[in-house]
């Protein structure tokens, strides 16, 4: 399966965050830029007239800098330079956008020493189906406990 048989690929807005006006309220709206943390968003700035945000629910996905950084985008953002947005094709749960995000990072070894993914990202090979695992429900309250005493600090030599 590639990326362009499960995704709509939009060029994002291409805007630049620093000529936007900060609004950490309510009534901003969440930029996107190629960062790989905080869900690729580097801040919130407010609505810019005649340009709408992308809508929430699709996939933000970093062409340039943290290549392949991919997350689905709880609302609607505005997005940086060299940012795809992918719109699926046919419906999909949350769980199955998740999926695809990490399926779609998961190729990120292929951009090393400054490449970019800006014309290859729709043709990117992914699996040809979600495992049934992925739409599983598991229960919230989980709780795990890892044993450390059998852990060793281990050198080269070792």
């Amino acid at each position: 399966m590639r990326v362009d048989q499960l995704f709509t690929i939009a060029y994002g807005h291409s805007m630049e965050y620093n000529r936007q006006t900060i609004n950490l309220g309510p009534s901003g709206i969440n930029f996107v830029s190629r960062t790989d943390r905080n869900n690729g968003v580097s801040g919130r700035v407010e609505r810019v007239e005649g340009i709408e945000p992308a809508p929430a629910g699709t996939l933000s996905v970093a062409l340039g800098g943290s290549v392949l950084a991919t997350f689905v985008q709880p609302e609607p953002y505005y997005c940086g330079r060299d940012v795809s947005v992918l719109t699926p094709i046919q419906p999909m749960t949350t769980k199955e956008r998740l999926w695809w995000a990490m399926c779609i990072r998961a190729n990120r070894y292929r951009y090393s020493y400054g490449r970019q993914a800006n014309r290859t990202l729709k043709s990117l090979e992914l699996p040809d189906e979600v495992p049934e695992w992925v739409n599983e429900d598991y229960p919230v309250n989980v709780s795990l406990s890892v044993d450390t005493q059998e852990w060793r600090i281990s050198t080269v030599a070792d």
